[in-house]
């Protein structure tokens, strides 16, 4: 067994691709009536795309990011983007 902690990062670039994606994500659950951050945790916990709403593409959109890259996005952003 390996004891070793792995080292996990994303390029620079993603990140605003992501922040992108979740805006557009957000809005089209919003405009559908659903209570966007309880899908998107749905999501996130589950990776069912089916909490995702196909309006406006939402869905397709949400799929292309990398679930693992995504949340330690928001981790990152929880921690230390915080005004």
């Amino acid at each position: 067994m390996n004891d070793n902690t792995l080292k996990f990062t994303i390029p620079s670039d993603d990140s605003e691709n992501m922040r992108r994606v979740l805006r557009t994500v957000y809005d089209a659950l919003s405009e559908k009536g659903y209570n966007p951050i309880n899908q998107l945790v749905g999501y996130l916990l589950t990776e069912d795309p089916t909490y995702i709403t196909n309006y406006n593409n939402a869905r397709a959109m949400i799929c292309k990011l990398d679930r693992d890259e995504l949340l330690q996005e928001l981790v990152q952003c929880y921690l230390f983007d915080q005004k």
